[in-house]
């Protein structure tokens, strides 16, 4: 294995950092390892090319080795989202170098070069900077003053240095979403104790303080829910000295987010807005698509894109939000970078985060940010106990996850295991998000999520009485023939309006993806469920005994626009199933091809 170099001989070759050569740029450069001599006479075994400048500086000039760019990415910082942006990297035949202090972080294994130096250390940024093409972040917390300088130089930094100062300082950030007409919730600087009684006695309690840097994952916000808790909660966050300011509480239904992808051309596109789960502050767990109405969904997403196009810069980007129980989306965050909110994208859509953000900073078209799959929930493996104990429990329920269908793990290759460290995520993918759920919870071992990933139906097959069921049955009989689970309920739309409504405002969260609904006389039942649900909904008129079913037949096609209903010939539940087999099959490749 390859060691650093750590004496001030090679200084000017390798300045203020250790740098490993991860692959070689050619088989001259990994030809022949050469053992040196220290001052302290210890040898030490480094690449040939670790000699010369002009192979360890990757830049402008280097020449293409996939024939894709002749740029090197340089990432500033080396966590587990320089280590995803590596792997994307390596299927887009692009290089990724990264600058980290710790000469085990996540990214080291697999960047193209790792420089192990601070990135908030001025002179060593410059020095990483040379060997890059295009600058690009991990983390916003770096040395905007730097990356200003650097730009001047003629460096190219994607997103810009004026949106990493923006956004590194919170209270920057909602001075300038303010100033752009974006909602947020009210805030206001505090200088000392007195400034912090103010804003309590003009916004209420409890009220959230906030350090206005280096906040992130739980850390810098304190709550005081009386005057008495104020100086306990200034002094968590290490007094004024470190600034903070105040934001009016937000009463929040759910929180949202939505991933923003700027191109260099400032082309711009969102991907599905997301609900996002936190425990302690910590993300936990994110669900994609967010189960809210569509109105909601178009205005978080205005807003987000409304948030990115103020700021400058290519790249990907996190708009944090609140949607509270008014329907109002507000603005909390947002970060400059991949983020844990849009870890899912890697198996759920046609581009993840991380492709997408090397394509918006070096100039590549960005791709499609919809999603492949129906629903998706990603899992985040936090650490639940110190060293050894803690790998312990983490392993195995990577391993529970290795038996989950649609679970793909993510391990992030930490050394060492802390308690609610963010070790790796797990994300699953399904055919709605009942079933994901089910397999969550069979994943992580819940009660009663065996019944509920056994029995999970996809089709719900109703009628407005018992006496329809000789009908009916033919639609069951043909999704138990393709292995389709399914459920067969009574629910009139005349004597049991409230049991229809909540069977359809609630099927698609249990994971039904279609409903057959036989009705005769007046038919309302299809109708009346469509309504409902987002869901598909197909129309079995049946046969009365007055009119032989055409009442019921004209009344089910005679939907209003807006309510549409796939309806089959009189009693023919036979075409009704097979017509929600076909559905399903759209998504279900085994279910197709049967």
């Amino acid at each position: 294995m390859l060691q650093p170099i750590r004496s001030s001989v090679f200084s000017q070759t390798i300045p203020y950092c250790f740098c490993f050569e991860r692959r070689g740029l050619s088989c001259t450069r990994t030809e022949t390892c050469l053992s040196f001599t220290m001052p302290m006479n210890n040898p030490v075994i480094a690449c040939k090319a670790s000699l010369n400048t002009d192979h360890t500086s990757h830049g402008k000039h280097d020449l293409s080795v996939h024939g894709l760019s002749e740029m090197v990415v340089g990432v500033l910082g080396g966590g587990q989202l320089g280590r995803m942006l590596c792997q994307a990297a390596s299927q887009m035949a692009i290089k990724v170098m990264v600058l980290d202090p710790s000469e085990n972080c996540p990214a080291s294994a697999l960047a193209y070069h790792h420089m192990v130096g601070s990135f908030d250390d001025s002179s060593t940024v410059e020095e990483f900077a040379k060997r890059c093409g295009v600058l690009t972040v991990e983390i916003e917390h770096v040395d905007a003053e730097t990356l200003e300088r650097l730009e001047k130089q003629g460096v190219d930094c994607q997103p810009k240095a004026s949106t990493i100062r923006i956004i590194q300082d919170k209270y920057l950030q909602k001075v300038h979403f303010s100033q752009n007409d974006i909602p947020l919730p009210k805030f206001m600087q505090i200088n000392d104790l007195e400034g912090a009684k103010k804003a309590a006695n003009l916004f209420g309690y409890p009220l959230m303080i906030k350090s206005k840097r280096l906040a992130y994952d739980g850390r810098g916000n304190a709550v005081a829910r009386s005057e008495e808790e104020l100086s306990s909660a200034i002094s968590a966050l290490g007094g004024f000295s470190h600034g903070l300011y105040v934001e009016k509480w937000a009463p929040f239904v759910k929180e949202l987010a939505v991933i923003v992808a700027r191109g260099r051309d400032n082309s711009i596109v969102c991907y599905p807005v997301v609900e996002t789960i936190h425990r302690e502050n910590i993300c936990h767990i994110v669900k994609a698509p967010a189960d809210v109405p569509w109105k909601i969904r178009t205005l978080a997403t205005d807003v987000a894109y409304k948030a990115v196009s103020s700021l400058q810069g290519a790249g990907v980007f996190a708009v944090e939000l609140f949607l509270t129980g008014d329907g109002q989306v507000l603005l909390n965050e947002v970060a400059p970078r991949p983020h844990n909110s849009g870890h899912h994208t890697i198996e759920s859509c046609y581009t993840s985060q991380f492709e997408q953000h090397l394509r918006a900073v070096v100039g590549l078209p960005l791709g499609d940010p919809s999603m492949k799959t129906p629903s998706a929930i990603m899992y985040n493996l936090l650490g639940e106990e110190e060293g050894e104990p803690g790998f312990i429990l983490a392993h195995q329920l990577i391993a529970r996850a290795l038996g989950i269908s649609g679970a793909t793990a993510h391990w992030y290759d930490k050394p060492e295991m802390r308690k609610q460290r963010k070790m790796g995520h797990i994300t699953i993918v399904g055919p709605s998000m009942g079933v994901v759920e089910a397999r969550l919870k069979s994943m992580l071992n819940e009660e009663g999520s065996d019944k509920l990933s056994s029995v999970m139906p996809r089709v719900g097959i109703i009628m407005g009485s018992d006496s329809d069921l000789p009908v009916m049955k033919d639609a069951a009989k043909i999704l138990d023939m393709f292995g389709v689970p399914h459920e067969v309920r009574i629910v009139s739309a005349h004597r049991t309006p409230e049991m229809m409504f909540s069977y359809a405002s609630s099927a698609r969260e249990r994971g039904v993806q279609v409903i057959i609904a036989g009705a005769g006389g007046a038919a309302h039942l299809p109708g009346m469920v469509a309504a409902l649900t987002p869901l598909p909904v197909i129309g079995v008129p049946v046969r009365a005994t007055v009119l032989d079913g055409i009442d019921s037949l004209l009344s089910i096609v005679q939907m209003p626009r807006g309510v549409p209903v796939a309806t089959v010939a009189i009693n023919n539940a036979t075409n009704a199933g097979l017509l929600a087999v076909r559905m399903l099959g759209i998504g279900d490749a085994d279910l197709l091809a049967r």
